[in-house]
């Protein structure tokens, strides 16, 4: 019998979207083939402290938001308990973070260990999972990993360069701003008067670094703009206000590809989001009823077709790997124009997530997903392996 690849489930982290992670750890660690995978499971606190499998449990186990809330993923056998990390599993002697000065230590920790785990899935949503850091302690120790490299991964999280990207690739976008948290709390009416002189209300205001709809608000008017930058100076130095994109009597329509692959990225089907709320925030997503999955979208052919293809383009003008989902905008009224608005490049997971519900209406059931991303980190892997970095 051939041996079992052992794959690491890392989950948790410190970043805002920690219980979504939760969520999407729980869901995959329930569906994963065990007949083909050995499953580690690694978890991260909110403090930023590695666990093995026995603490990693109760981890999982709470599912608590920082509200005390508990989380609607929508899935009965997930959401409540999701007790999937049994007691006695191998566990990795992860790193405790500590100082600048132990890198060299942390580096060897991780490789000792990279011969017992074949392939890293880091389910870690947001800051110091998605945006390069964690790829880049992969990396260095040699590890193999599902998803995007350091370079894709920061460019995906930081909305500002990943407008840049997709300007440069001819991707339409939205009109936008950019400012500095110092620049906002050191000017606040110059920074105000700068952004009215390029954009139209109502705006997007965002933290460039993070997912989930974390840190955003909808600003009607100028005095909803001022709270607005300052609940999104509190998770990131950089802010981007959007115009929206709105008709006479409607939002946006809210677009959605999952793309899987490396060198030849697919597309799945077009799904669109219709939120339950005015958009479609963190609340919308996982803490109240309403929102509406409309799998696949009710578009014409030839709509599909080019917002397929951005897609892919989209995923490859910021160079990245494994899967992403991309998420577009709809004008309401008659022109229909379409922009991209973001790539998502480690999405929500759960079984009833987007990305995994779009793939499954394409034709690829979620634990084969799963299996299918395991295998593109593994090639992806030994594409770098072909790479020389000395003369020598």
């Amino acid at each position: 019998m051939a041996k079992k690849l052992r794959v690491g489930i890392l989950f948790g982290g410190r970043s805002g979207e920690h219980e979504v992670s939760l969520l999407s750890a729980a869901s995959i660690l329930k569906a994963i083939d065990r007949k083909k995978y050995d499953v580690v499971p690694i978890g991260i606190t909110k403090e930023g402290r590695w666990l093995g499998a026995g603490d990693a449990h109760g981890l999982l186990e709470g599912q608590e938001s920082a509200a005390g809330r508990k989380l609607r993923a929508g899935d009965p056998e997930t959401t409540p308990g999701a007790k999937l990390l049994h007691e006695g599993m191998p566990t990795l002697l992860a790193p405790v973070p500590v100082s600048a000065s132990s890198t060299g230590e942390l580096k060897r920790r991780l490789s000792d260990q990279a011969s017992a785990i074949d392939v890293v899935f880091p389910v870690l949503h947001g800051t110091f999972g998605e945006d390069g850091t964690i790829q880049g302690l992969f990396e260095l120790a040699g590890i193999a990993y599902v998803g995007s490299g350091v370079l894709g991964s920061s460019a995906g999280m930081d909305k500002d360069v990943m407008k840049r990207l997709f300007a440069q690739a001819g991707l339409p976008i939205v009109k936008h701003v950019t400012v500095l948290r110092s620049q906002w709390e050191g000017s606040p009416r110059k920074t105000i008067a700068q952004i009215e002189a390029a954009l139209k209300y109502p705006l997007f205001v965002k933290p460039a670094n993070l997912g989930s709809s974390v840190g955003i608000s909808k600003a009607h008017n100028r005095r909803e703009l001022g709270p607005a930058l300052d609940e999104a100076a509190k998770y990131d130095r950089k802010l981007v206000v959007e115009q929206g994109v709105v008709g006479k009597k409607s939002g946006a329509r809210e677009l959605e590809v999952a793309v899987l692959g490396n060198d030849e990225p697919k597309a799945s089907v077009v799904g669109e989001i219709i939120p339950g709320k005015e958009f479609y925030d963190y609340e919308a997503k996982y803490l109240s009823e309403g929102s509406v999955p409309v799998i696949p979208a009710k578009l014409t052919g030839a709509e599909s077709k080019k917002i397929r293809e951005m897609a892919i383009a989209a995923f490859r003008a910021c160079d990245l790997a494994g899967l992403a989902r991309v998420d577009f905008l709809m004008e309401p009224d008659g022109k229909r124009r379409i922009y991209i608005n973001e790539v998502n490049t480690l999405p929500g997971f759960t079984q009833i997530s987007m990305y995994p519900k779009l793939w499954e209406a394409s034709g690829i059931k979620y634990t084969d997903l799963i299996t299918r991303l395991i295998e593109l980190a593994l090639e992806r892997q030994g594409e770098k392996q072909r790479n020389v970095y000395s003369r020598d």
